[in-house]
């Protein structure tokens, strides 16, 4: 834990789709709030990398399930910059690559990798005590009881746009994987991507990094949490 931080626990879940912003505000908000940040959707791309790595063929859950429970994952929660191995090897480029990425909904899928990860996230939560944790399932699986629920959304185009800047890729092809992977998480039977019923809702389509994270903070001091 860094130095000088604010002291009591505080546990912000921060859930939405793709490009909706949640990675950059959830680090923006957890520098703010002097706090760790947990990239959840990193620990299923890391293993997703490992399971494509074996060879496995990803629509055998038990032999997906066995690689789950044999690979030494780690994740840091530095929110200025955390790294990302997987048996000892940084993954952090390869985990955002379009092989990881056409795979890892299909992975996340498997209820033996969600009850596994789940479990991995529940135990940094409760070591870290301050932190902001990002992911699709957060506020209604991981983390019921955090603080402060938040679900960012956009409109398709927005979220579109900004991905395939991140990426370097052509708007139209990112639209059409943002469409695939929001069906898929929505509808998987385990843990879909949902919205928790006490979640504030923010569109963030028309709004900057730092109003949200500004949004947000004044969330957390109505709780008296910030």
């Amino acid at each position: 834990m860094e130095e000088n931080v604010p002291a009591g626990r505080c546990v912000v879940a921060v859930d939405g789709p793709s490009g909706s912003g949640k990675s950059t505000v959830s680090r923006r908000l957890a520098v703010s709030l002097g706090a760790r940040y947990l990239d959840t959707g990193a620990m299923y791309r890391a293993l997703t990398w490992a399971v494509l790595r074996s060879g496995v063929d990803l629509t055998d859950a038990e032999s997906v399930a066995k690689v789950a429970g044999e690979v030494d994952l780690r994740i840091g929660t530095e929110p200025q910059g955390y790294a990302v191995t997987a048996d000892g090897v940084n993954v952090e480029k390869e985990i955002r690559g379009p092989e990881v990425t056409g795979a890892v909904s299909a992975v996340a899928a498997v209820p033996a990798v969600r009850e596994l990860l789940v479990a991995r996230q529940r135990q940094v939560i409760e070591n870290a005590g301050r932190i902001v944790v990002e992911g699709r399932d957060i506020g209604s699986v991981v983390a019921p009881d955090a603080d402060l629920k938040v679900y960012l959304t956009a409109s398709e185009a927005a979220r579109a746009q900004r991905r395939s800047a991140e990426d370097a890729a052509d708007v139209a092809a990112t639209a059409a994987d943002l469409a695939r992977r929001d069906k898929l998480d929505s509808t998987r039977k385990v843990n879909p991507l949902q919205q928790a019923p006490d979640a504030v809702v923010l569109d963030t389509t028309e709004l900057g990094i730092d109003e949200v994270v500004a949004r947000l903070r004044e969330l957390l001091t109505e709780r008296g949490v910030a």
